[in-house]
């Protein structure tokens, strides 16, 4: 009977991890008829880490395209219950904690350059389905656009924000 080993990976200097690239992925700002934002608390997480869908940019895909399929892997949305309100004018890039690097995507990224999406959900509560075949979340809630800031791992707290300031003519008067 063979034995399983556990990997480990190796430490990387900053000098690799500065000289490393970031990698393309979409995020996901879906906004209720209320103005609130969706919101899922990571499954591979055991402290609170809520972000938003988002995902890497397959060969080939449009931001776009990412986009909507990120958004149906992860809460079960179709792209007829959405509607494209508005798009990040360029990439909007964040760094991963140094300690992280080598354990996440193998390593070969320092963190990630994004494209952000806003779309508009027309669907009920009951569309969103976040038992998918690939779980992300936990859970999920609609949160104030505030709340979600307050509720997201650090290191993405200025990505969030830069994004929902870019986005802020959309939001509207919340009720």
């Amino acid at each position: 009977m063979g034995r399983k080993t556990k990997t480990v990976a190796r430490a990387l200097t900053p000098e690799e991890i500065a000289a490393l690239p970031y990698r393309p992925c979409v995020g996901v700002v879906l906004m209720d008829k209320r103005g609130r934002v969706f919101a899922g608390q990571r499954i591979d997480s055991e402290v609170p880490a809520w972000q938003m869908p988002q995902g890497g940019i397959d060969k080939g895909e449009t931001a776009r395209e990412a986009a909507l399929r990120e958004l149906g892997e992860e809460t079960g949305v179709t792209p007829d219950l959405v509607e494209v309100a508005a798009e990040t004018a360029d990439w909007v890039t964040y760094d991963l904690p140094h300690d992280i690097v080598p354990r996440i995507w193998k390593g070969r990224f320092k963190g990630q350059k994004q494209r952000w999406l806003l779309l508009r959900f027309g669907g009920t509560d009951a569309d969103i389905d976040i038992a998918t075949e690939t779980p992300e979340f936990s859970q999920w809630r609609w949160l104030a656009p505030e709340t979600v800031l307050e509720s997201i791992v650090p290191f993405k707290r200025d990505v969030y924000r830069a994004v929902f300031e870019e986005f802020a003519s959309h939001f509207g008067p919340r009720v």
